[in-house]
């Protein structure tokens, strides 16, 4: 609710605060007493539009600050949602300055006229003649509807559901996509990876046929060499092995005489054996090996198809090939699962949607209960109002697709003339039918639907005497529920307030200044006796005053 709203130099205001009860606050005041200039400035903190012309001196700068009582609107998640501070008690204010700019704060923290339209909105109701008003809108007709039909615990639950089944369907669409823009990527995946399985590559296997190939390759002069270190080393006439094994004999001889000689002959001999060791090795080394020209050919070809390999895919080794295939088969692996994830995931949004179309009818058959109630309710409330002829029909076209609220189009259907053809409210209804209908039906749903604080400009227009009476009773009424603010020229509408202000002009300066007064007891009486009759009131109008307020 809002507590408070405080004006600075606006339209014809120097200074004014205003507030507000909990219950129906009235203001009332003469034809162009600056009543409006109150709704105007209170449109400035809804987030419309300023305009330096509204400046009432245009050396200072304008501001409109509003204080909201807001503990019972849940709205922690909007304020986490655009980095404000949350309190219950909040503040929204916006500044004009005589250059023209204007800025706007939420909590002293500065904000942009879309955040504060959108958490206005959640706040006030305001009902001007000729505005657009939310009874013309469907969704709000139908939450009228769902509020009567005691319907939110199951609308909650649907709500709920719905909202996992947009969003997996949203995912699923998603994966959709991925799967078909991605078929050609796979396709080349599985072409890579095949290459590479087919290669059957060993890590260490590139080495080794480097190797080989340069054994075979040289396999002649690498025999040839072999075989004449054999030679030299056993079978010329001079051999090397044979002269060594002279030397040693005749180590041995002397090695008898000294310790160290025989240490050293010891070394001499291990030398021998191991020459003799190596020319057996030189000699099976020289038979085994022979020029292979096949062997060369497909060690060639193998060692071609790795290095065309690790060309493609830019790399220097086996090992980092093999890295690059099991890359690619993780990467098949995904995709392959993604079509079973999506047809997983199908089946899940096919059953979600079997359990919301029964939920659907469920709110369906509820909502058609109570139709013909609440439109004998709206029918009799217009009568009351001065709208003998008017008629209320709610119109429920089943949908083929399910919606956020069900699977319902449902519309008010509205005619003010008695043989009047039923069309959607907004194309048939003036403003102040729109008003009187907006007030009636509100009230049938005031105490199952959260409506912010409900602002009334003139809801009264063109009706007197009783049927303003039962006007004022209707928002008397409401008020129970939520608080409302009613600008009227009605004195049987402003006799119903729980705080009643009055707007009038005074000059200052030789200007006129708008300022507003919180009338006590006596100025009541004063004040709707003047609004009976004339001013000053006749006797017979204070009479009638105090009878009025008597019975409110």
């Amino acid at each position: 609710m809002i507590k408070s709203l405080r004006i600075e130099n606006f339209v014809l205001i120097e200074s004014l605060e205003i507030r507000f009860s909990k219950g129906l606050t009235i203001i009332t005041g003469e034809t162009g007493a600056g009543k409006s200039i109150l709704l105007g400035a209170l449109g400035l903190i809804m987030g419309n539009r300023a305009d330096t012309k509204t400046l009432y001196n245009e050396d200072k700068k304008c501001i409109i600050e509003g204080v909201f009582d807001i503990r019972m609107y849940d709205l922690k998640a909007f304020f986490e949602q655009h980095d404000i501070d949350y309190e219950q008690e909040l503040i929204i204010r916006r500044e004009i300055t005589p250059s023209g700019k204007s800025r706007a704060f939420v909590n002293d923290t500065p904000t942009n006229l879309k955040v504060l339209q959108s958490l206005s909105s959640s706040l006030i109701d305001l009902h001007q003649q000729f505005d657009t008003l939310d009874i013309n809108d469907n969704s709000f007709q139908l939450q009228m509807i769902d509020a009567l039909a005691n319907n939110k615990p199951l609308v909650v639950e649907y709500q709920q559901q719905y909202k996992a089944y947009q969003a997996d369907k949203r995912i699923l669409a998603d994966l959709i996509e991925r799967n078909e823009s991605s078929a050609k990527e796979l396709d080349f995946i599985r072409f890579q990876l095949n290459e590479l399985e087919t290669a059957e590559l060993k890590e260490d296997e590139q080495n080794e046929l480097e190797e080989e190939l340069n054994r075979l390759s040289n396999a002649e002069e690498i025999a040839q060499t072999l075989s004449s270190a054999y030679q030299q080393l056993n079978e010329n006439e001079i051999a090397t092995i044979s002269q060594l094994e002279e030397i040693g004999q005749a180590l041995n001889q002397v090695s008898k005489f000294d310790t160290e000689l025989k240490d050293l002959y010891t070394r001499f001999n291990s030398i021998v054996l191991e020459l003799q060791d190596l020319s057996a090795d030189f000699e099976r080394l020289a038979e085994d090996i022979e020029f292979d020209p096949q062997r060369i050919q497909e060690v060639q070809e193998r060692l071609d198809l790795i290095y065309r390999l690790q060309k493609k895919h830019s790399v220097q080794t086996v090992a980092e090939l093999l890295e690059i295939q099991e890359d690619l088969s993780r990467r098949q692996n995904a995709f392959e699962n993604l079509s079973v994830e999506i047809e997983a995931l199908d089946k899940d949004i096919r059953l979600m949607e079997k359990e919301l179309w029964k939920q659907a009818e469920q709110l369906r058959e509820r909502r058609h209960k109570v139709f013909s109630s609440f439109e004998e309710k709206v029918q009799r409330l217009l009568a009351e109002l001065s709208m003998t002829h008017a008629v209320l029909k709610v119109d429920l076209r089943p949908m083929e697709k399910l919606g956020p609220s069900g699977a319902d189009d449902v519309r008010f259907l509205f005619a003010a003339n008695k043989g009047g053809r039923l069309q959607q409210i907004k194309e048939v209804a003036s403003g102040g039918e729109l008003s009187r209908l907006a007030l009636v039906t509100k009230s049938l749903v005031a105490s199952a639907i959260p409506l912010p604080t409900l602002i009334f400009d003139e809801i009264d227009s063109g009706i007197s005497g009783d049927v303003a009476l039962k006007m004022g009773n209707i928002l008397r009424k409401l008020s129970d529920e939520h608080q409302v603010i009613s600008i009227t020229h009605s004195p049987q509408v402003a006799s119903k307030a729980d705080k009643h202000y009055f707007a009038y002009k005074s000059i200052k300066d030789e200007r006129t200044l708008t300022q507003l007064k919180l009338l006590k007891d006596e100025e009541r009486i004063t004040s709707i006796a003047t609004m009976l009759s004339q001013d000053p009131p006749s006797n017979s109008a204070i009479e009638n005053a105090r009878e009025l307020l008597k019975h409110s």
